[in-house]
């Protein structure tokens, strides 16, 4: 079946294609449908469903939609939602005009915030109690909110994280699969980056991948009239 998938990047297009064989996926651009909601939400989930509920209004159809991030401890969970828009510590939610700047960009400002903070402030747990610092002080995560919309009064979400760690250097940056802050996140029990495992490795633990095993027993219950 053709499953909507609220979103225009075409990296995230190809990792649900793969978690998801059974059915079509299909972005908005593929069909020539103009797509650009404003994601005004506070969290993940609120992105996500934004997204979701924006594209079902066009197509009527089943739509995955999903928002996700980075998060770093060190810096109290920041980027987050932004993780896509940030520009570094003078702009972590986005330059005043709405433009993006280069994932490179992006993955140097993210690396030397970090490196600052740390710098800053060597007793970080203090300064964030909230934040769990699993893998130390350069602790981050991935997290990642699918929605199954399928109607405005009957929707799906599950929510889940990836845990790992920075890398120290930007010169340490490893790896040529995934994509966007993948290179900088190291995950120790491969002892690689997110960029150097392999597809099959990351859909088994990665924020979208667990996310999506669980949104997929409740798409095919839907899809087959099996949902209660």
């Amino acid at each position: 079946m053709k499953i909507y998938l609220a979103s225009g990047n075409k990296n995230k297009k190809r990792e649900m294609q793969q978690l998801f064989p059974d059915h079509e996926i299909v972005i908005p651009s593929d069909e020539g449908i103009a797509f650009d909601p404003i994601e005004n939400g506070t969290t993940f989930y609120e992105n996500s469903l934004i997204k979701a509920k924006s594209l079902w209004q066009i197509v009527h159809a089943p739509v995955l939609a999903d928002d996700s991030g980075i998060c770093v401890d060190a810096l109290g969970g920041k980027p987050g939602i932004y993780s896509a828009r940030y520009a570094g510590p003078e702009y972590e939610k986005g330059l005043p005009d709405g433009q993006k700047i280069s994932q490179d960009e992006q993955n140097r400002f993210l690396i030397q915030q970090t490196n600052d903070s740390l710098a800053k402030n060597p007793d970080i747990k203090k300064k964030y109690p909230e934040c769990a610092f699993l893998n130390g002080k350069r602790s981050a995560h991935y997290v990642c909110a699918i929605v199954f919309y399928v109607g405005s009064d009957k929707f799906y979400v599950a929510q889940e994280t990836m845990e790992g760690a920075l890398i120290e250097n930007i010169e340490d940056a490893r790896g040529t699969g995934g994509f966007g802050y993948d290179p900088l996140f190291f995950l120790p029990q491969f002892n690689k980056t997110a960029a150097e495992i392999t597809a099959e490795q990351k859909n088994l633990i990665s924020h979208r991948g667990k996310a999506s095993a669980q949104i997929k027993k409740i798409v095919e219950s839907v899809l087959t009239g099996n949902d209660c």
